[in-house]
């Protein structure tokens, strides 16, 4: 088994830093309520607690 991490958007990223907004796009979020899954890595964990205000994380785990 494979863990992975489904991302959602969940609050606007207006006011906030530039670099937050590139983070979200980043993480493959095009517009609010939008989730990606993605498998789990250190570098994804550190782009998601960066912005873990705007995003909610579940993981999950997917047979490969």
């Amino acid at each position: 088994m494979v863990k992975r991490l489904r991302i959602t958007w969940v609050k606007s990223a207006i006011g906030y830093s530039q670099r937050q907004k590139d983070t979200v796009r980043a993480l493959g979020l095009k517009r609010l309520g939008d989730w990606v899954e993605r498998e789990d890595s250190p570098s994804l964990r550190g782009m998601v607690h960066k912005v873990r205000h705007l995003v909610r994380v579940e993981e999950t785990e997917a047979e490969r």
